[in-house]
């Protein structure tokens, strides 16, 4: 008996370099890729939020000029060495956590929602420092939204990780930077995966103590990455891997290009689904590929 087909589109972390995915999700929503429920991690959390209230390409627009936006909001300063000094040495009242709730809370419909309320089922994924474990919001469709976006994008050092209950909660890119086994475990038989990460990191050599960091942070994202991976190919299940990588290198804190990388990521995914067999929507697309997977799997006679 063939599972019924879900397609996920999964939004990895990667700060300012998300203006890629924008891009990239315009040209799946033009092709007709409409997803039936979105994972995001940190940057990614935001993007799937803003989506998820209207999947739909009018809605292209609103989230484009958030991050125009967000560009002039300096949410997350270039100052980071500083401003871990200052986390350091107790004084987390000068991380800029008021600014990004701030910046959501605007762009958000009052009452503020909740998972339930959402267009399309929405996870947005953090870490729970304290249990070591994976924390996924809209498990429970009660919960807030702003609550899962503010635990998932919580970066130190801008962003001092939340405080609730027994959990103590930080960007979900300490887990799974490119959610892919949080859309395989809530039954995806598809995925989109929208990944930033970098291959090989932005600075060309580890020295000095922000380039290493930088190096130690990447190779631990693409070590999840690649297990994830494993896990959906083990079942069976169709990863599209959208590598959207920004030319020249954007840092992590840099809002300053969004027309820019959104232009990129829509060549990008453009180029990925112009290689994909003849197809004007993903449905066609998935007809074909599982008429040939039943076809490998029946024996000549």
């Amino acid at each position: 008996m063939s599972r019924r087909h879900r397609l996920a589109f999964a939004f990895g972390g990667g700060g300012a370099r998300g203006a890629l995915q924008v891009g990239a999700l315009r040209a799946l929503v033009e092709r007709g890729w409409q997803p039936d429920f979105l994972v995001g991690t940190s940057v990614g959390a935001v993007n799937a939020a803003f989506f998820a209230l209207d999947p739909t390409l009018a809605r292209m627009k609103v989230l484009e000029q958030a991050w125009r936006e967000a560009a002039k909001a300096d949410l997350f300063p270039a100052h980071w060495a500083w401003l871990a000094t200052r986390a350091l040495l107790n004084r987390a009242r000068v991380m800029p956590h008021a600014r990004l709730r701030e910046f959501f809370v605007a762009r958000m419909p009052k009452p503020l929602p909740t998972f339930r309320q959402m267009r399309l089922p929405l996870y947005l994924v953090a870490a729970d420092l304290n249990a070591a474990q994976m924390v996924v919001y809209g498990d429970e469709p009660e919960q807030s939204v702003l609550e899962g976006l503010l635990a998932s994008t919580a970066l130190p050092p801008w962003l001092r990780p939340l405080e609730i209950g027994a959990r103590f909660l930080m960007d979900g890119g300490a887990v799974s930077n490119l959610p892919i086994e949080p859309a395989v475990a809530r039954g995806a038989t598809e995925i989109v995966a929208f990944d930033l990460s970098e291959p090989s990191g932005i600075a060309a050599e580890a020295r000095g103590f922000g380039p290493f960091v930088g190096k130690l942070m990447n190779t631990v994202a693409h070590r999840q990455i690649e297990l994830e991976l494993r896990l959906a190919e083990a079942r069976g299940i169709r990863v599209h891997r959208l590598q959207l990588s920004a030319d020249p290198p954007v840092m992590f804190w840099d809002f300053s290009h969004p027309d820019e990388l959104f232009e990129q990521g829509y060549a990008i995914a453009r180029r990925y689904l112009d290689e994909l067999p003849r197809a004007t929507t993903w449905s066609e697309t998935l007809r074909a590929w599982w008429q040939a997977k039943r076809r490998a799997l029946v024996p000549n006679r």
